[in-house]
């Protein structure tokens, strides 16, 4: 435990070092944030009133992100595959970052669903025993068991792999490789029960199609990537940490294929909806044509096809995937292009027109808006510190030091002193390289 301690000690240290960069970036996000909280707290005090959901359309911009964000975390399994099954080393020395994803998206999808509630504080009716969970018969107490098992499941692998080379052993794979295991299905799991929350619905035909949770899970394995590809870019031109060409260009391979899947499925959906051509067509003619005058969304979807057309023929083939410059143009189109599909694009057309009849033509607030811009700076930031930590453990620069309690970082050997204990003198690492 002392171990333990001291490990965690050290991470603080190492949290509140950085460039004038880092600094900047941080303070960004936490101004993000306190814009957020702000704009939360008059939602908190007035009501959800402050929002644009009504009775005809309950859920809005919050559960469109929600959506959206539970791909990204489960896009993590893309690395975990590769890298621990067929033990392909070049994704493998980067799973820790795609796990680190996991657990900020994870934590976004929460504070997600948090914000959408009216009465927050009333959490507390899920805690068995003293409320009422009601699993397993509630498909959205399922929702709460798999996001925080999937939570916790990535928080602890990368957290004892990376303890483990901060005390420069190799971890022990008997009890991360089941792990590691589980978390394939259980990123499957977050996503299909997703998915489930939404076809269960019989009154609501846009979503009532058993191709949902497939359509799902082929835009996480599009989306989720394609913002790593990014990211891994940022994080290899600004850090010491080496990511190879190879694991990237693979990583938009396989990308390429699940984008095939997804716009096959899309297709294959608006093929039925069109060609049936029954009543249960209205909400999908809402979204593309527009009906009856109303066409809120269909300059968004369109542009959202657009892109994720555009970004497939990038990435098929191999000269464009391979070229960087092409190779972000379709990651940052992907991205956008299913941020849009698998929000606003789902969410709101399940709801226009409402069973009666009537359409109520739903577009977010400006206390949606900042809402959701503090929750993506929370998200941010959270990555940004796992980042600073897990970056120089991955380097060897932050490292246990001689005496095998204090940490080393970089040049210097920087001494954590419990409570009570004599402030010491620094010394040179005997073992920095």
């Amino acid at each position: 435990m002392k171990k333990v301690w001291a490990f965690i000690k050290g991470c603080f240290i190492l949290l509140r070092r950085g460039s004038k960069l880092y600094y900047a970036w941080v303070y960004l996000l936490l101004a993000l944030m306190a814009i957020g909280v702000l704009a939360y707290a008059n939602q908190l005090y007035s009501g959800l009133i402050t929002s644009a959901m009504r009775d005809q359309v309950s859920w809005g911009f919050y559960i469109s992100n929600f959506t959206f964000m539970v791909g990204v975390a489960a896009a993590a399994v893309l690395l975990i595959i590769p890298a621990y099954v067929y033990q392909w080393k070049p994704i493998k020395e980067i799973a820790i970052l795609g796990e680190l994803v996991a657990v900020s998206a994870m934590v976004m999808c929460l504070l997600f669903v948090t914000v959408d509630l009216g009465r927050p504080d009333r959490f507390w009716h899920l805690i068995p025993k003293i409320g009422i969970l009601n699993f397993p018969q509630s498909l959205l107490a399922w929702d709460v068991v798999v996001l925080n098992t999937y939570l916790v499941l990535n928080f602890s692998i990368a957290g004892y792999m990376l303890y483990s080379y901060y005390y420069r052993r190799q971890p022990n794979m008997k009890y991360v490789t089941p792990l590691l295991l589980f978390s394939i299905p259980a990123a499957i799991s977050i996503h299909t029960v997703t998915a489930f929350l939404y076809n269960g619905l019989a009154a609501r035909p846009f979503w009532n199609a058993s191709i949902l949770a497939p359509r799902f899970l082929a835009s996480a394995f599009c989306s989720g990537p394609a913002g790593m590809v990014l990211m891994f870019q940022v994080i290899r031109k600004w850090t010491k940490f080496r990511i190879t060409d190879e694991a990237i260009f693979k990583i938009a391979e396989l990308i390429a294929y699940a984008m095939f899947l997804n716009l096959f499925l899309l297709g294959a959906e608006v093929f039925k909806e069109y060609y049936s051509d029954t009543a249960h067509l209205a909400p999908m003619q809402y979204l593309y044509q527009g009906l009856h005058g109303h066409s809120d969304l269909v300059s968004y979807i369109w542009t959202a096809t657009l892109f994720n057309m555009t970004a497939f023929l990038l990435f098929l083939i191999p000269q464009t995937r391979e070229n960087h410059i092409t190779l972000n143009i379709g990651c940052v189109l992907i991205f956008v292009g299913v941020y849009i599909e698998k929000g606003m694009g789902l969410v709101i057309p399940g709801f226009v027109p409402d069973v009666l009849g009537d359409f109520y033509e739903y577009s977010p607030t400006s206390t949606e808006v900042l809402v959701t811009i503090g929750i993506w700076g929370t998200g941010l930031l959270i990555y940004t510190m796992l980042l600073r930590i897990a970056i120089p453990i991955m380097n060897g620069d932050f490292h246990v030091s001689e005496d095998g309690i204090h940490p080393h970082i970089g040049d210097e050997l920087f001494l954590v002193r419990s409570p009570g204990e004599p402030e010491q003198d620094k010394e040179p690492d005997l073992l920095a390289q």
